[in-house]
């Protein structure tokens, strides 16, 4: 009777256990459709662990090799493979927690060993079929692995194409700005070339040109996570610099340009700030969402002095009251400055005037949470490369 007494106890432990197991590996498989859904289809923008922590461990695998390097170019070719390994790397993580969780799955429907219900659950998921079961439970947990092992596949199939488009279409436009502003490119090159070939008339098209920019960034660097870490086909291009370069010409177009006014200058730099703000918002880097038009800017008035004598030696029409124009261009870069300079040590960009040129002189705070992001000393340290202006 005493041996009866004690069985039932200890079965009903182990089948609690077995249930527990069950349910602990049903929620492994649960995050990561969670996790796929949240990455691939949710057209918005979405934060996600798992996304989070695979990117930190490939990107920290990375900065041991980058604590040997000495010059941009080389940071920049390491960097380059940096978001397809990340990329790649996810559905692996992906596959592997779901084989695992079904690995449980099977040992608590009664598939012993271990090793039985792992033969089980990789052969179900890869579908490869060399291990079966003829249990209707079982096979029920089977054909919903191989279906969602397929699902996964083809979710990065789909997933890649899309992500390519965007980075095409962003990169025609950067590549563009070369040829107006330089490289790297800068407000004051921007304006010197269209004064010797008379192309201010034109100033309204790119302002334009640059609004849609914006807002396609906008949507495409939030939704599609991954894709701000895609570098440009060229070293000395990068999509943050390009965005500080267009930003600044606007805002010194606006304040200091002695030339007739448009209304789609200020569209462009509030679209710009709009956008950059929800990337930061993404990666969880903080700023001041309404600013004073007095704060205090990266931008020293002697740069600026320098660029404004720089565009009267050119011949451009420069408003002569100095002290209203510092005001009016601090007024507007005040609202992108903050954001700028650290996506650009967060992105890791090419040597820039303005952006990247100056990105450890962001907050300490904010300088920690860039660093923390990646878990990395060096996320805020731009090395510039030996390009001129060309």
């Amino acid at each position: 009777m005493d041996t009866l007494s004690s069985s039932i106890p200890l079965a009903i432990l182990t089948i609690v256990f077995k249930f527990a197991v069950f349910v602990f590996g049903a929620l492994m498989v649960g995050l990561v459709l969670a996790s796929a859904t949240r990455t691939f289809l949710l057209p918005r923008s979405a934060r996600d662990k798992i996304t989070r922590q695979v990117f930190v461990a490939v990107r920290m695998v990375f900065n041991l090799k980058l604590r040997k390097v000495t010059t941009y170019e080389e940071r920049d070719s390491i960097m380059a493979v940096y978001a397809p390994v990340a990329l790649l790397m996810l559905p692996v993580v992906w596959m592997a927690t779901v084989l695992l969780g079904y690995m449980l799955m099977y040992w608590a429907t009664g598939v012993e060993p271990m090793i039985n219900a792992f033969r089980l659950s990789g052969s179900s998921l890869l579908t490869l079929g060399f291990q079966t079961s003829d249990s209707v439970g079982e096979m029920i947990l089977m054909f919903s692995e191989a279906v969602l092992g397929l699902t996964l596949i083809a979710l990065l199939i789909a997933y890649l194409p899309t992500i390519y488009s965007s980075f095409s279409k962003r990169e025609q436009t950067v590549s563009m700005l070369e040829v107006r502003a330089g490289s790297p490119p800068s407000p004051a090159e921007m304006f010197k070339r269209m004064k010797r070939i008379d192309r201010f008339d034109e100033l309204p098209v790119l302002w334009d040109v640059w609004e849609v920019w914006f807002t396609e960034l906008d949507e495409t660097h939030t939704s599609l996570a991954v894709l701000p870490f895609f570098r440009s086909p060229q070293a000395h291009r990068s999509w943050i610099t390009a965005a500080g370069a267009v930003l600044d010409s606007a805002a010194l177009y606006l304040a200091a340009l002695d030339l007739p006014k448009d209304s789609h200058a200020p569209l462009t730099i509030r679209a710009g700030y709009i956008a950059l703000r929800h990337i930061a918002d993404y990666f969880g880097i903080p700023y001041n969402a309404n600013p004073k038009p007095d704060d205090p800017i990266s931008v020293s008035r002697v740069e600026f002095d320098a660029v404004l004598d720089d565009l009267i030696a050119a011949g451009i029409p420069v408003h002569t009251n100095r002290d209203q124009v510092w005001k009016d261009f601090v007024g507007w870069r005040v609202n992108y400055d903050t954001v700028l300079l650290a996506l650009a040590a967060l992105f890791m960009a090419p040597y820039a005037p303005w952006s990247s040129d100056r990105s450890l002189r962001i907050d300490p705070r904010m300088k920690r949470r860039v660093r923390r992001i990646f878990q990395t000393p060096n996320a805020a340290t731009v090395i510039a490369p030996t390009s001129e202006n060309s």
